[in-house]
């Protein structure tokens, strides 16, 4: 997961779309800030309708979801995250 958030954030330096963003766009998943600013959530499919949302930069998605990745043992959510790159065509077998 660290090397997909990296690319995507390489993808967004390079001005191309992040696949995270993408597939937040594809509704396969909603990064919503929490209520009291303290983080982000991160929830199966759209939870608003698209003219209703408020997408997360991703510069604030990324530096958050990394931290993340690297100290939690929630498998879930691990997997929910996992899940938005698994249907981008880019995914390859090996990151599996």
């Amino acid at each position: 997961m660290l090397e997909r958030l990296d690319e995507d954030e390489v993808r967004l330096a390079e001005g191309k779309l992040p696949l995270l963003d993408e597939a937040e766009g594809r509704g396969r998943l909603r990064i919503i800030a929490s209520d009291d600013g303290s983080g982000l959530l991160l929830l199966p499919g759209p939870i608003q309708a698209a003219e209703e949302r408020v997408p997360v930069p991703f510069p604030e998605k990324y530096a958050l979801l990394r931290t993340e990745v690297e100290q939690t043992r929630d498998e879930a959510l691990l997997r929910l995250l996992a899940a938005a790159y698994d249907t981008h065509h880019g995914w390859q077998e090996e990151w599996r």
